[in-house]
């Protein structure tokens, strides 16, 4: 899993998106420029309808830019591509096909061998901590595990990027908390790019290299806060007065009501404290 490593830069520059015609026309985002490493996990942050799906949408080639340009690698993006792998809020599952069958989907459009395909599955499901449960369908798992067989769907084409558009949000606080740690498990094996969008700073800051946040529509990016916390990472963080420095600063940032504290003032992390449309909006 680990071939694509050295894969996965995404350039974007001066990006712009406009919805709507006519009259009904409007920016949900504007001048947006976003640089990510190979395996860097970036997670996009903002309020609700600031465009953050919107900005996903583009990455996956499902909206073209009205300005600015979108690359991976070096190469356009002119549309959807398996190696830009999408996994949603809610899981887009076949029903009628049992677990190991949905991962392996990917793989038979690619005319892979029936046996081949399932063998790969198979070890995926056992990656996202499913091994046993291939032979059941969607519908007899958890929402947490259906997410599982989100990610590992995903993860069969071998994808330079992972985008994800808040897949944990539908999850309860204790089964939320166990996805992102698997997530971040899975990640350490396979070191694909991952853009997560939320609008939870808890788990922004638990998950990501880097956040960004962005204002209000039309969604432009205003900060950036790079997290030096060491992983592997566990849920002792989230009561650390690192972590609850940095949230009371994203907090400030997401409520302009609030005043922000500069980044440069709070301590350096790991010292001891001084004192729809789909895509919409």
């Amino acid at each position: 899993m680990n071939e694509s490593a050295h894969h996965g830069r995404i350039d974007i520059d001066s990006l712009r998106i406009r919805l709507g015609t006519g009259s009904q026309a409007f920016d949900t985002l504007q001048d947006v420029s976003i640089s990510a490493a190979p395996g860097e996990f970036i997670c996009i942050l903002g309020p609700s309808g600031c465009g953050k799906s919107t900005l996903l949408g583009a990455l996956a080639g499902h909206l073209r830019p009205s300005q600015g340009t979108i690359r991976v690698d070096g190469q356009p993006v002119s549309g959807p591509h398996p190696e830009r792998g999408l996994v949603f809020q809610h899981h887009t599952l076949f029903p009628w096909k049992k677990v190991v069958e949905n991962v392996a989907f990917g793989l038979k459009m690619k005319g892979i061998p029936r046996r081949q395909r399932l063998q790969q599955a198979r070890e995926l499901l056992k990656l996202v901590g499913l091994e046993g449960f291939e032979n059941v369908y969607p519908a007899q798992l958890s929402g947490g595990m259906q997410q599982r067989v989100e990610i590992a769907r995903v993860l069969i084409n071998h994808p330079r990027v992972m985008l994800m558009d808040e897949p944990f949000a539908a999850l309860d606080a204790q089964t939320r908390l166990k996805m992102q740690e698997l997530l971040l498990e899975v990640w350490a094996r396979v070191r694909t790019t991952i853009i997560f969008i939320t609008h939870d700073i808890d788990e922004a800051l638990f998950l990501a290299d880097r956040i960004l946040v962005m204002s209000p529509r039309p969604g432009r990016i205003i900060d950036e806060i790079p997290l030096e916390f060491a992983r592997p990472r566990n849920a002792d963080l989230l009561t650390s007065s690192q972590f609850t420095q940095l949230k009371r600063h994203c907090m400030a940032l997401l409520h302009p009501e609030a005043k922000a504290v500069p980044l440069e003032r709070l301590s350096p992390l790991g010292a001891t404290p001084k004192s729809q449309l789909q895509y919409a909006i």
